[in-house]
């Protein structure tokens, strides 16, 4: 059985980012993935019925996913809007969706602070980045999901190979 790969929309070319553009990435094991019918694609942003375009937000107070799941750190847009329920909300829907469509895997876009995995910027609005998840990412990785960055395509290329060479193997 092949597993299914969870991946951020704009990475395939849909234009759903907060400044209503893409960031495919342009990549053959994408291109392979797709043709298999393994890419679940979403935005959670859009999921959660998040405009585009949309203000520019970030996980305030150098906080990360993980403490805006636990309830204690806000996402806020550049405006001063608390837009910590429609992340939340996206949150439950990647998990839900992953889960659905039998996802063992996520790729998504760093530096979201919904789908963010090496980083997340720091609140400040600034630029600045800092390490950590984004409320979409913590979540699929407290499900079991094993998330990947953008950057990381090789990495989950060689998960994918390990785990379905194994699974062959023990066939």
């Amino acid at each position: 059985m092949q597993n299914r790969i969870l991946v951020s929309a704009c990475l395939v070319g849909h234009a759903v980012r907060y400044d209503g553009r893409a960031k495919p990435l342009l990549h053959p094991a994408i291109d392979r993935w797709r043709a298999e019918g393994r890419l679940v694609t979403l935005c959670p942003e859009m999921s959660a019925g998040m405009q585009v375009p949309r203000p520019p937000a970030e996980i305030a107070g150098a906080a990360t996913g993980e403490e805006v799941l636990a309830g204690t750190a806000r996402v806020v847009e550049i405006t001063g809007g608390d837009v910590t329920e429609d992340f939340l909300q996206a949150a439950e829907n990647a998990v839900a969706l992953a889960r659905q469509a039998g996802c063992r895997y996520a790729l998504l876009i760093d530096g979201s602070p919904s789908c963010g995995s090496a980083f997340v910027y720091d609140g400040s609005f600034s630029g600045r980045r800092q390490a950590g998840n984004g409320v979409t990412a913590a979540a699929l990785k407290a499900a079991g999901i094993e998330v990947f960055s953008d950057r990381e395509i090789e990495r989950l290329i060689e998960r994918v190979s390990e785990l379905e060479s194994g699974a062959a193997a023990g066939a």
